[in-house]
């Protein structure tokens, strides 16, 4: 039975249309999913995606600064040197701010990091506006490494922060959101660099500072929204604070049952602070818990997702389209990428986390073996294109609607709160390593291997369901404590007895520490 607040017995499930009845009941839940997200994720999956439009206009332009300051033109390797170095240099910028971000989020809370946070990516808009007119490729570099701090924050704070304003019947759904925001990124960055919009080399200056315009967006609707109630209970100690958030958030209801889950987390955790990195991965309590961040987290850059969308121009060429259409078809991936994580959210409450990324690695593995094979036969058999065509759309569906929507918001579920900063911090970081070394390695992998680097994509995707489907319990609907202790019941040895968490309802005021290495 549906109650009219935002909770639930555990043991009920309720069907799809009444999760979204329970989601429309929070109307500020479903703001904080915008304004969180056009300054989070978005900012990440834009990144990524726009610098593949202007990529012929900033080589230039560095060919002419340099013939402009030095009178020395540049070869094709200088220039495609320092245009992959403006590339990359992203991805330092991105695990420079996942480093600092924990410590932050901690001492600071969640909002006023999100909300210092835009200031970043304004600046870096303002160095990429002027760019071209200042005739500079340095403010670029300088400009994509204040984006890629401000990405690094955001993929840390912004899945923190919805979660812990999010009910605890909702919490999958919601955490989805966080991949649809950066495959939103993805495809806006596709989209508005054609050159009917902004990808000309005129207006390309602005396809670059539009980050600015979501950090501005971010900038002056976040302060109307309020800071996390998990935040201000278990690390500030404001009960009334935190009631009067969840009022907000959910609904003028009583919320007493979710308050004292919190106080019993935080009676489990009584003068516990929170954790550092180090102490993180030395704890045994929640050793398999930081095993699972690493086995989910490494697979989302090393997967084959960017070595597919990599090969997709290859195929789509060869399947007949012209190659000034190749730039309007691979808009067709990043609206399939963005339509399945929408699907994801729209069926994960019901299907579970678990069997969601399962099912993912397990299509993405089967796909990667059909496509290498197809591949390989395209230039034998003239129908193959299509059929490499098709099984690309369908790997991004796999992605979509498994590894990348259900991955991201996973540290913030299955850590407690004392672990959490620090879960991410680690999560974060596998992530933009993975990225970096991608990066450097796969033009080699390419050039030695060619479409036969899928199989060791393939290794990665095998690996990662298996663990998945034996050694990861289901979150749906636990709290953080459940959650730590089917973990244990899980991989405990037979006969050892399970070490019991403390749930007594008294509190005591939690030491809450900077989350550092």
């Amino acid at each position: 039975m549906i109650t009219n607040d935002c909770r639930h017995d555990k043991d009920q499930t309720p069907a799809m249309p009444q999760y979204f009845t329970l989601l429309l009941e929070c109307p500020l839940v479903i703001a904080a999913i915008f304004v969180t997200g056009i300054g989070g994720t978005f900012q990440y999956g834009f990144c990524i995606s726009v610098m593949t439009s202007p990529s012929d206009f900033i080589k230039e332009l560095v060919n002419k600064t340099c013939l402009h300051r030095y009178g020395v033109s540049l070869d094709k390797s200088q220039v495609s040197l320092i245009w992959s170095f403006t590339v990359s240099i992203f991805c330092l910028g991105g695990l420079l701010g996942t480093l600092v971000a924990g410590p932050l989020v901690t001492k600071f809370g969640r909002k006023p990091c999100l909300l210092l946070n835009n200031l970043l990516a304004i600046i870096g808009a303002v160095l990429m506006l002027v760019s071209q007119t200042a005739m500079s490729f340095e403010m670029i570099m300088v400009g994509r490494f204040l984006y890629g701090i401000n990405s690094g924050v955001s993929l840390s704070v912004h899945p923190i922060y919805i979660i812990e304003c999010t009910p605890k019947r909702l919490r999958a759904m919601v955490g989805v959101t966080i991949a649809s925001c950066m495959s939103f990124g993805k495809f806006s960055g596709q989209l508005l660099g054609i050159s009917e919009l902004l990808g000309t080399e005129e207006r390309w200056p602005w396809l670059l500072g539009f980050n600015g315009f979501a950090a501005l967006l971010q900038l002056f609707t976040l302060p109307f929204l309020p800071e996390s109630p998990r935040f201000l209970l278990l690390d500030k100690g404001d009960r009334q604070a935190c009631e009067k958030a969840l009022r907000r958030l959910w609904g003028n209801k009583d919320h007493s049952m979710e308050v004292e889950e919190m106080l019993q987390e935080k009676a489990a955790l009584e003068n516990v602070r929170s954790h550092s990195v180090m102490e993180l991965i030395c704890d045994q309590s929640v050793r398999w818990q930081l095993i699972t961040i690493i086995f989910t987290f490494t697979p989302l850059q090393l997967c084959g997702i960017n070595a597919v969308y990599f090969y997709s121009f290859e195929v789509f060429g060869a399947a007949g389209i012209q190659e000034h259409q190749l730039r309007y078809a691979a808009l067709g991936t990043g609206l399939c990428e963005l339509a399945t994580s929408i699907g994801c959210f729209m069926t994960i409450e019901n299907i579970g986390k678990k069997v969601l990324l399962f099912r993912g690695y397990l299509g993405m593995s089967a796909t990667l073996i059909l496509l290498t094979i197809t591949l390989y036969l395209q230039t034998h058999i003239s129908w193959m294109p299509y059929c490499s065509m098709v099984l690309i759309f369908i790997f991004i569906f796999f992605f979509a609607g498994g590894p990348a929507g259900a991955t991201a918001p996973l540290p913030g579920e299955i850590f407690t709160q004392s672990f959490k900063s620090a879960g991410y911090t680690i999560a974060c970081t596998i992530n933009w390593t993975g990225l970096f070394v991608l990066g450097m390695v796969f033009p080699t992998l390419v050039e030695k291997l060619d479409y036969f680097c899928f199989l060791i994509f393939l290794c990665f995707c095998v690996v990662c369901g298996l663990y998945v489907w034996f050694y990861v319990p289901e979150t749906k609907n636990r709290t953080a404590l459940e959650i730590a202790a089917e973990f244990r019941k899980m991989h405990s040895k037979p006969g050892e007895p399970q070490r019991e968490i403390n749930m007594k309802p008294e509190v005591n005021k939690t030491q809450a520490n900077e989350t550092k290495f």
